[in-house]
């Protein structure tokens, strides 16, 4: 219980490496040829973009990986600073061993500023006799177009729900843990097409006990059940304002949400509720605003609070 399990757990090999087929057949036919062309991979969070980089990074420089291989997350130093030092000094040294290239690993290479990008192209142009390298980003488009232009684009999409709960079965097996069917649904509502989250999840789970339910997990992810958010939307809609209110109150406190974990949910319930599309468009557009008021740092309770009476005022044109 000491290892961090999304380290322990982390695929060494790209035959590994789940929910990518299409991609790491074209990686795996990289590292057969032993040569890359410059790469972005593109995707949320818990997708295998790292994993994958480690992984073809063993296959092409087999016991020497480690010396040819760094990585530097970008988040961490945003400015140019970053590639006239660290990188342009691994990216303009020799490999070691008898390769022909080393990798530089840069991870939310869409941190990075406009002066940064600009600086890291030309030193992408100027090194890729020795130097290769792997951009992993959110979104592509937040890269500026001559690196993109001078690189081939991995799009890594959510992981689908039989891949994870494949891998967690496989964790759940070596750590000794019975998970049960309720559990199981409740790590994929949680993950959301996140592995990395997923196994998070099941380690802080499994830290309480060694039977995994959907109830130990909901508590100890800050996760309302989906069932305890809809029957909050339906006092509100329903004008039990005050109902409602205490509703709230128990989902704050007894899953320890913040204002905007919750309000992500109720974006999400909105959809499943049986009113018409014009409804829910005006629904969405009033979470839409409290969201953004939280995310500019207002008050949690007060503004869901105001949620929650607009959508009583809402629910006024549905009764």
């Amino acid at each position: 219980m000491h290892d961090i399990w999304i380290e322990k757990y982390r695929p060494k090999i790209l035959n590994d490496i789940v929910g990518q087929e299409d991609i790491i057949e074209r990686l795996k036919a990289y590292a057969k040829i032993r040569n890359v062309p410059h790469l972005i991979f593109s995707g949320p969070a818990g997708t295998g973009k790292t994993s994958s980089a480690l992984a073809l990074s063993r296959e092409l420089f087999g016991e020497t990986w480690k010396q040819n291989f760094i990585e530097l997350n970008a988040s961490d130093e945003r400015g140019i600073n970053i590639i006239r030092g660290k990188i342009k000094n691994f990216a303009r040294t020799a490999p070691m061993g008898q390769n022909q290239f080393k990798i530089i690993f840069l991870d939310e290479a869409d941190s990075l500023t406009i002066d940064a990008q600009a600086a890291l192209r030309r030193t992408i142009e100027k090194y890729s006799h020795i130097c290769r390298f792997m951009l992993s980003v959110n979104y592509s488009s937040k890269l500026i177009e001559p690196i993109q232009s001078r690189c081939t684009v991995f799009r890594f999409g959510p992981i689908k729900p039989d891949a994870i709960q494949k891998y967690l079965r496989k964790i759940a097996k070596e750590e000794k843990l019975e998970i049960t069917p309720d559990g199981l649904e409740t790590l994929i509502f949680v993950s959301k097409g996140d592995l990395r989250k997923a196994i998070n999840v099941l380690q802080v789970g499994a830290s309480i006990s060694n039977k995994i339910t959907a109830e130990l997990l909901y508590e100890t992810s800050s996760t309302a059940k989906p069932e305890d958010v809809k029957l909050l939307i339906d006092s509100a809609l329903s004008g039990n304002f005050m109902i409602a209110r205490n509703q709230l109150y128990d989902l704050l406190l007894k899953y320890g949400m913040s204002g905007e974990d919750l309000i992500k949910q109720i974006h999400q319930a909105i959809f499943d509720l049986t009113i018409s599309d014009e409804s829910k468009v005006k629904l969405i557009e009033k979470t839409g605003e409290t969201e953004f008021r939280l995310v500019e740092g207002c008050n949690d309770h007060i503004q869901l609070e105001a949620l929650m009476a607009q959508f009583a005022l809402a629910g006024e044109n549905l009764r």
